[in-house]
Order: C-alpha cells, then structure tokens, then sequence
C-alpha cells in the first residue's frame, strides 16, 4: 500500500529525508523527470509487494501485515539512526501519530484481505481510491474548501467502485472487495493525518517508523495466538513485500522531494498497470469488462484532478485566460 508523504506536496522534503542531502542543484525540467521516474517506480514496487502478498498463500491478513512492516520497522530506524534525529516526537503529535498509525494498519489488513480473495487489479484499484478520501477528510477534519469540481470526480470516483465491487447477492467477491475499499478509506485517512504532521512540521521517518512499530505491536497478539506455520518460501515471499513496500516508500519519497504531488501524482496510477499485468502474467487472472469500465472511470477522475490541480483546460480560471 503506497503512502504519499502529503508534507512534500508543495516539493520541500520531509524532515530526515534520506535522500535530502544528494538532490540539489539540478535543473528544473531535469527535477521533474526525477520526479516522475521515482513515482512510477514507486508505483512498481507496490505492485510487487501486492503481488508477492498474493503469493504467499492462506495465510491471515495480519500474519502478513506483521511481517511487511517489520522490514520497515529497520529501515527507517536505520535513516532515524544515521541522520541522528532521534525517536521523539514533537510536542502535541502523540494523538495524530496514534490516528496515522491505527488507520494506517487497519488500511493494509483490509488491503491484504483483499488481495487474498479477489482478483489483484481489482484490489489495487480499490486501494488506490485513498485520494479520494483523502479530499473528503480534509473536507472534514482540515476545513479544507471543496470545490464543484472535486466533489463530482470523488462522486463518478465512487460510481467507477461500484463497477469493480459488482454488488449483488449473487457476486462472492462482493464482501472482500467492499474490505478493499475500507482499506482505501482507511489509508486516506491515514494519509490525512500524515498531512496534518507534515502541517506540524514532524519527522517524515519518524512517521514511517511510528507507524510501522505500531503496525507490527498491533499485530502480535493475532500472531501469539493464531500463528499459521509458514513454509521457508512464505517467509521469504513475505520478506520480499516488506523489501518491496519499503522501496516504494523511499521512492515516493524522493519523488516528492523533486516535484510537488499536483505536477506527477496521476503518474502514481501506473501501479494499476503494473498490477494488471503482473498479475494476467503470474496469477493468470483477467479482470472482466465492468472491471475496466471501473478503471478507467477512476483513472479518469484521477487524471481530471490532475488537471484541475494544475489548473489546465478545461479548469483555467477567466482571469488567467486574460
């Protein structure tokens, strides 16, 4: 599950960035290239760590958020350890650590869950409706204004969901898929919060790591007493998403730091393709035709958004147009 650092957006690298200190002095045209080449590997990563979720058999949903969040637990204690920045947190940020860390661990089981009974195009899509719920929580909690415009693509953003979750007494897909939507709710959520301590001017690896030592703590009783036995291949396959996911994190990150997210977030969609691709290639899966019509409603509203952020045609306001 990709977790866009929102206290990047407008291009100013969280605090304890680890690439902060290798990136400066280049060329604007040259950052955004950077930019968009970090996000679509980012993108690619989290497609991996789906896959390789996918992969790893039956096994419980918290089982495997245990173990993709403990190889983040390391690295980003690593960063924390090597930029010297400490694991406190600054005053007042405990109760939105706490809202980040929990929302953030219901997100990804729900996404786990997902990925282990419905097709894995279908759960990245359903995952990736998290900036939607992102608009409609800083509506919210943030006061943020809502514009015509955003509140139709978060309503068509819905109507495409609907066409991945097929609702019916017929469909059996119908009750992990709405799982999988949670979890993108949850995740925007979570990255709301991420938006308000990034306003709070916190640690961006303290966050990482916050939250995945919470993640992994929230996740032992479940283990302790059901532990489902795990095969040598499971655990390396498990391993493989947290190396995944961690790659992804960094490298959206980085992405951030040499753009804001209105100029190359729609590139972060291309997790749709790789997920679509990796998954007709390993699992043999082919998502059916109201599946698509999904996508692509929601790609759209993703990239109209995109537009309206960049204030493009059809969004130029009159007076720029003057």
């Amino acid at each position: 599950m990709g977790e866009p650092p929102f206290f990047a957006r407008k291009g100013v690298p969280p605090s304890g960035c680890p690439l902060e200190r290798n990136m400066t002095g280049m060329k604007p045209i040259s950052r955004q290239y950077k930019a968009i080449f970090y996000i679509i590997l980012s993108a690619f990563c989290f497609a991996v760590m789906n896959l390789c979720v996918r992969m790893s058999g039956d096994i419980p949903a918290f089982q495997k958020s245990f173990f993709r969040n403990l190889v983040a637990v390391f690295f980003a204690a690593i960063v924390l350890l090597r930029n010297k920045s400490g694991f406190r947190w600054q005053k007042g940020n405990l109760k939105f650590l706490l809202l980040r860390a929990t929302a953030g661990t219901v997100g990804i089981v729900c996404n786990f869950y997902a990925l282990g009974h419905i097709p894995l195009s279908d759960a990245s899509i359903l995952n990736k409706m998290s900036p939607f719920f992102v608009i409609l929580f800083s509506f919210f909690l943030l006061k943020e204004r809502l514009t015509i415009w955003q509140g139709t693509a978060v309503g068509l953003a819905f109507v495409g969901a609907l066409f991945v979750i097929k609702p019916s007494f017929q469909n059996v897909a119908v009750v992990p898929s709405a799982i999988g939507l949670l979890g993108g709710m949850a995740a925007g959520f979570a990255y709301t919060m991420v938006r308000i301590l990034g306003q709070r001017h916190e640690n961006g690896s303290l966050i990482v790591f916050f939250f995945s030592a919470f993640s992994c703590l929230s996740m032992l009783p479940f283990l302790i007493f059901d532990f489902h036995p795990m095969t040598w291949q499971q655990v390396l396959i498990l391993l493989g998403a947290g190396l995944a996911a961690t790659g992804g994190q960094f490298s959206i990150t980085a992405a951030y730091f040499h753009a804001p997210a209105r100029e190359i977030s729609v590139y972060d969609y291309s997790q749709i393709i790789f997920a679509t691709l990796l998954g007709v290639i390993f699992l043999g899966e082919l998502p059916d035709l109201y599946s698509v019509i999904g996508y692509v409603i929601i790609i759209a509203m993703a990239v109209l958004m995109f537009l309206y952020n960049n204030n493009k045609p059809p969004f130029r306001h009159k007076k720029s147009e003057q």
